[in-house]
């Protein structure tokens, strides 16, 4: 059975009041030895120092050749989206009740009339 502090071959584990006392030759080491650090809270994992990899954000970071099917797989459809909608979906406010729901109620007239507004403006 594995222990909760176990860590890689390649990672050592380290008090959070230590690493602070240490932390500018600590991540020079890291940089230097590529060997991972753990620190811990209480005798729990809280943070991983890890040597910065160029290549790793270069591959991470790559355009793709195609914006097609850049999203297959990531994307799920729920539902029926080829059949007509509910009724409930053209569901009318209280303010329209009398007016037919398939058709759109009329905006209010705001245009302007002759003299509204624009007297005294020349």
């Amino acid at each position: 059975m594995s222990n909760d502090n176990e860590t890689t071959a390649s990672a050592r584990t380290m008090k959070a009041s230590e690493f602070k006392a240490k932390c500018l030759k600590l991540m020079d080491d890291v940089a230097e030895s590529g060997e991972e650090i753990i620190i811990t809270k209480n005798g729990k994992p809280v943070a991983k120092l890890t040597p910065y990899s160029k290549r790793k954000e270069i591959t991470a970071r790559k355009k793709p050749e195609s914006m097609y099917g850049i999203d297959r797989g990531k994307l799920q459809i729920l539902g029926d989206i080829v059949s007509p909608m509910p009724p409930e979906w053209f569901a009318v406010p209280d303010e329209y009740s009398d007016a037919d729901p398939l058709v759109a109620p009329t905006p209010p007239d705001w245009s302007l009339q002759p003299g509204d507004a624009t007297e005294g403006l020349s």
